[in-house]
């Protein structure tokens, strides 16, 4: 992934405005993201502007420690706690660069997802999730606060813990016509319909890219680690039968709000329904997966009766994806959050980005509506960074009621 680093160091923060660097790693663990951004909040108006974006791929043995711990293979708790301090290591590097890259070497929080090695679903309730990626490790690199841990007090209220992004897209989106949808394409696609009229609905569509990762990766070898451009599915044909079938999986009919990840979708769960459907060859399985990615999303947008699509994640980056995608749309526009100044592959970073300063504030970052918990919490874990910590209060205590992205 190419840096989009800002080009000279940016200038101080407005009064009041907080310098945030926002870290993340998705389901698809191939890199740790961090996006920079000043954050204020003012009469109610989350005021965000970008500084750029920076990437960098896990430690090849560091990756492969993490792929043979995640499920459904077996793990040990010493694994567990060798992946929380390598992970903790590599975001810590990340920071400390992002912030003298991204931030002018002067940054006033961190937020840090981490890495989620499991979610915990039973019978369509979530009963924990777990990130890992030690805070300990990214406050005693950088000297800065960490916020972490985002997603647990969501379930601790009854929540899917998922998906957090839900609360930037609503507040972002709120304003446009008709029902917008935002579309994140990572491991697992995810969707939150804003429309103007009723209450905000969020949920994970699916796999976006974690069984096409998947296969790609067990067909090549692992030579190749996803589906670069859309190659293999270009050359592909979708096989309706292995479409169907996947198709039936339960997951797909039940109601919103609900999440998922790796602990379904993952590599033996494709090869048990090819093993069902007969022997396919690598290009049509990739193509075949790419039309379940984009007929799995369009079925739950046609659903919401959405108007628009406004799609981020590494999945706008495969072309015969995006093409599938409006193929199923006819009507619906689909374009980027780019068209709209939000960076898309920065929106995930830069949603907990803003997750932090909200936490840091002692605000709401939740809608309850979105994950189903019970009420709206401020949500993770403070770490103090090396000076006295001395969190800013605002002036009302008032959740914000809209986000604004400006450029520099």
């Amino acid at each position: 992934m190419t840096d989009a680093t800002t080009t000279a160091p940016p200038e101080r923060p407005a009064a009041g405005a907080l310098r945030v660097v926002g870290l993340m790693s998705g389901t698809s663990y191939d890199a740790i993201d961090a996006a920079a951004a000043d954050v204020f909040l003012e009469d109610g108006t989350l005021v965000l502007t970008p500084l750029g974006m920076i990437s960098r791929p896990y430690p090849a043995d560091l990756q492969a420690e993490l792929a043979a711990a995640l499920p459904p293979a077996p793990t040990t708790m010493e694994a567990v706690c060798r992946l929380d301090t390598g992970i903790g290591r590599a975001f810590a590097a990340t920071a400390r660069e992002a912030v003298a890259k991204l931030c002018g070497g002067r940054a006033d929080l961190l937020a840090s997802h981490g890495q989620t090695v499991f979610h915990w679903v039973d019978g369509g309730a979530v009963r924990g999730t777990l990130q890992i990626g030690q805070p300990a490790w990214i406050a005693e690199a950088t000297g800065l606060p960490v916020v972490s841990d985002f997603r647990a007090r969501d379930v601790a209220a009854g929540g899917q813990g998922a998906p957090l992004v839900s609360i930037v897209d609503t507040l972002w989106l709120q304003g446009r016509p008709g029902s917008p949808v935002a579309l994140n394409l990572g491991g697992i696609g995810n969707i939150t319909i804003a429309g103007s009229c009723g209450e905000p609905l969020a949920f994970d569509t699916g796999p976006a890219n974690a069984l096409i990762d998947a296969a790609v990766r067990h067909f090549t070898g692992g030579r190749l680690p996803f589906d670069r451009d859309g190659a293999m599915a270009a050359r592909g044909t979708v096989r309706a039968p292995l479409l169907r079938h996947l198709l039936a999986d339960p997951y797909y009919a039940r109601p919103a709000p609900k999440t998922t990840g790796k602990e379904l979708f993952h590599l033996p769960y494709l090869l048990a329904a090819l093993g069902r459907t007969g022997d396919v060859p690598a290009d049509d399985v990739v193509a075949t997966l790419t039309a379940l990615t984009a007929r799995t999303v369009a079925d739950a947008v046609r659903a919401h009766g959405g108007t628009e699509v406004i799609a981020s994640g590494g999945g706008v980056a495969n072309p015969v994806l995006m093409r599938m995608l409006a193929a199923e749309l006819p009507g619906v526009p689909v374009r980027t959050s780019d068209e709209l100044g939000l960076p898309s592959a920065a929106k995930e970073s830069l949603a907990f980005a803003l997750l932090g300063f909200l936490t840091l504030h002692g605000l709401p970052g939740t809608v309850p509506a979105c994950t189903g918990a019970s009420r709206a919490c401020v949500l993770g874990s403070l770490t103090p960074g090396a000076a006295p910590l001395r969190p800013p209060v605002p002036a009302d205590g008032i959740p914000p009621r809209r986000l604004v992205v400006r450029g520099r």
